[in-house]
């Protein structure tokens, strides 16, 4: 099979750290639904199912497909391949990583990471969060209910166990977490982070101009209307509920790329965290500003690695934008540094962190 430069480069950074030899493979992934009741509160039409995507190290011969968004023949962004419901490589059970998208967006759109990563021979279980994706029609409760996302991933690996095709092919006592922005926050949260919701609304009466205090471009919901939607019978139950232990058991490493919204965190919760946390974060970053999130973040979480990009934004993360979504009117692509750089380096310090948390894949 041949590489992609990303994969190439990552492996071989894989390799030095761990002074052992890698494999890649052929990319299969699976689509699946799993339920959770409070993806009701939070979808437009009120269904509990979570949509699942997964990927794994397919058997050699496995026919990719591109996994590029945007009009064929004209993608927007370019994100990898895999292929479909493709046969496992073999039958050996592999390290298991869960990935959580960001604000608005998608687990196809995060998979120029996920990818490189089944290739190097993980298994990543990825969901699409109700209400809060590029892919549905985005609620108010999608975007105000953020604590309720690690319940997404727990359904989604408790659906995937009873999967006869994939469950043989689980290691789950070598489980992992990452994200991406507000998925970042989902895999601190999962680690053993806790929601304060006084403690986020004293933010951002303070810095109202701070990047996750304003409304977010891909759904504008203003602090006061999310608060107001907290407050309803439909939501208060569960709003209650926003401070308590919504950690995934047995996570043995964190990834998060960018990560938003720290200050939502209870600082004591952070300091508290036993699992390696590995933070890469870009210090031109105008909507999670690395001083109060990654950096925050950093300062109070014990085993803790942060590497900050020069120059790098928060959308440069996401896939990589073609020529045509450079252009197009609003766009988010305006990367000062290349992408492609940008990747390398977040898969680079991935890689490492698994590598070394949980064994060579």
């Amino acid at each position: 099979m041949r590489l992609s430069k990303l994969a190439a480069l990552a492996l071989g950074a894989l390799s030095l750290a761990l002074a052992a030899p890698a494999q890649a493979f052929p990319v299969g992934e699976r689509h699946l639904e799993a339920i959770n009741p409070t993806a009701a509160l939070r979808d437009a039409d009120h269904k509990a199912t979570v949509r699942v995507t997964v990927w794994y190290p397919a058997a050699e011969g496995s026919e990719e497909q591109s996994l590029d968004i945007g009009p064929p023949g004209q993608p927007l962004f370019y994100v990898g391949s895999a292929a479909p419901d493709a046969a496992f490589a073999d039958a050996r059970p592999r390290p298991v990583i869960l990935f959580s998208h960001g604000y608005g967006g998608s687990a196809r759109m995060m998979a120029w990471f996920t990818t490189i990563l089944a290739q190097q021979g993980y298994v990543v279980i990825a969901v699409d969060h109700p209400g809060n994706n590029s892919r549905d029609k985005m609620t108010i409760p999608g975007a105000a209910l953020f604590w309720d996302r690690p319940g997404d991933l727990v359904a989604a690996l408790e659906r995937v166990r009873t999967d006869p095709a994939i469950a043989p092919h689980l290691d789950v006592r070598r489980l992992a977490i990452a994200g991406f922005a507000s998925g970042g926050f989902t895999a601190l949260e999962a680690a053993g982070a806790r929601t304060d919701l006084a403690h986020f609304r004293d933010f951002c009466d303070a810095h109202p101009d701070d990047g996750v205090c304003r409304p977010q471009p891909e759904f504008p919901v203003t602090l006061e209307q999310a608060t107001a939607a907290l407050a309803t019978p439909d939501l208060a139950g569960e709003a209650a509920r926003a401070g308590d232990d919504h950690s995934i058991r047995g996570v043995r490493a964190v990834f998060v790329m960018a990560p938003a919204f720290v200050q939502a965190f209870d600082p004591a919760s952070l300091a508290a965290i036993a699992t390696p946390v590995a933070i890469v974060l870009g210090d031109a970053d105008a909507v999670a500003a690395p001083h109060v999130n990654g950096g925050a973040a950093a300062r109070l979480i014990p085993r803790v690695q942060l590497k900050a990009l020069h120059g790098v934004g928060h959308y440069d993360f996401l896939a990589t934008c073609s020529a045509a979504a450079r252009a197009s009117e609003g766009s988010i692509c305006a990367a000062e540094v290349p992408q492609g750089s940008t990747h390398v380096a977040a898969l680079e310090q991935a890689l490492i962190l698994f590598g070394k948390a949980m064994g060579p894949p």
